[in-house]
């Protein structure tokens, strides 16, 4: 039962560790695959913290916005919703701190058994001006840096680059272009990193397709990191260099496309030197 005194007063330490442990279980059913009933943890929480129903979903769906700035999967159901409590943050790096697993989520997506329109997906609009978010979320936001754990994440990475291959092959099939299905190649698989893409492949009239595949278990706005290599190729061959951004790996894999010139579609700011001597 709610208790009155807790109306409208901020969350306390103890009760946001609480919710958000709740959470990541959920999270972490979610992604397996696993029964799990909102309703049940919703109430077994309420009884436990003191909360009403309506304060208790709306701090799930202010988890789901933190989880989305970090480039992390969120529970559907609880849309993100960024009116947030400064505490919530504190609460969430205490989490992921003690929890560090819960930052490289499992990615077993199953393949759809037909290529539907629904894998490739439209890129995400720039936005014309910079969204502000709280100082403290930006901290968070470094401590657990969702581009650097992806760049850093090979299983992740070539988990994706697996997906774009079967993806590409099963298009050119039904296109009635086998012969160009079996001439797909996994070229950072077989040759390495280093070439400026990952796979070679061909759109169904037969034109050389160079793609560079960026994976996140993230939504569509999570940045990436793109190498001087990547960025130079897509300048000297734009008519067949592509990036495919790989997103929502950990649920159910989408696609989005970007071409040259790369600035249409996305920011691009340096981020890294090289020092010598």
């Amino acid at each position: 039962m709610a208790d009155d005194e807790k109306i409208g007063k901020p969350w306390r330490d103890d009760e946001l560790d609480a919710i958000i442990t709740d959470y990541f279980a959920m999270l972490a059913d979610d992604l397996a695959g696993r029964p799990y009933v909102k309703s049940r943890h919703s109430a077994s929480l309420m009884a436990q913290i003191g909360r009403t129903h309506r304060s208790v979903e709306f701090k799930h769906q202010n988890i789901s916005a933190v989880l989305d700035e970090l480039g992390l999967p969120w529970i559907p159901g609880y849309m993100p919703k960024r009116n947030y409590q400064n505490a919530i943050f504190d609460g969430i790096d205490r989490y992921l701190t003690l929890h560090p697993e819960a930052l490289v989520p499992a990615s077993a997506p199953q393949p759809e058994s037909t290529l539907s329109s629904a894998i490739f997906v439209d890129p995400p609009s720039q936005a014309t001006a910079k969204q502000t978010i709280p100082e403290r979320l930006e901290r968070l936001v470094r401590k657990f840096d969702p581009v650097e754990r992806d760049h850093r994440n090979r299983s992740l990475g070539k988990a994706g680059e697996a997906f774009v291959v079967d993806v590409e092959r099963r298009q050119l099939a039904q296109a009635d272009r086998e012969d160009l299905a079996r001439k797909v190649r996994w070229v950072s698989e077989e040759e390495g990193d280093g070439a400026g893409y990952d796979i070679y492949s061909f759109d169904p009239h037969g034109h050389e397709r160079l793609i560079e595949v960026k994976t996140t278990n993230g939504a569509a706005r999570t940045p990436f990191f793109l190498s001087r290599n990547e960025r130079e190729l897509a300048t000297e061959r734009p008519r067949d260099w592509r990036i495919y951004r790989v997103h929502l790996f950990a649920r159910r894999p989408r696609i989005f496309t970007i071409s040259p010139p790369l600035e249409s579609t996305v920011h691009l700011r340096p981020e890294t030197w090289r020092a010598s001597f």
